[in-house]
């Protein structure tokens, strides 16, 4: 069964940071591109970050370029979002997602 399951999200002051994961399992995770997507209350989507398969190389939106690291770690199938600096406006439902699978999510929230 391929699954993914986010965690790490929370409330966090604004300039704060959090540390988001993903573990998947089910595939061969180390062979695939893996997203972060974020969703505003009332929004669509926003792509936030991806990582190739082998972690050589990353992009970022440019809301969150700076601030935000994505990175993996192939050995236990997981994927990290290092979130500095937050912003009022990062708050969403922050998700992992890879050709068509997605995680169930997880709130990151910043306010003082």
């Amino acid at each position: 069964q391929v699954q993914l399951v986010e965690s790490g999200g929370g409330l966090v002051q604004p300039g704060g940071s959090l540390r988001l994961s993903c573990e998947a399992s089910g595939f061969t995770f180390s062979i695939y591109s893996m997203y972060w997507v974020r969703q505003e209350p009332g929004k669509g989507l926003e792509w936030v970050a991806r990582i190739k398969g082998g972690g050589e190389r990353t992009y970022y939106s440019d809301s969150v370029k700076g601030r935000f690291t994505i990175s993996r770690d192939n050995s236990k199938n997981t994927l990290f979002l290092q979130m500095n600096s937050l912003k009022p406006e990062d708050t969403a439902l922050y998700y992992c997602t890879s050709f068509g699978v997605w995680g169930q999510g997880t709130q990151v929230t910043v306010s003082s």
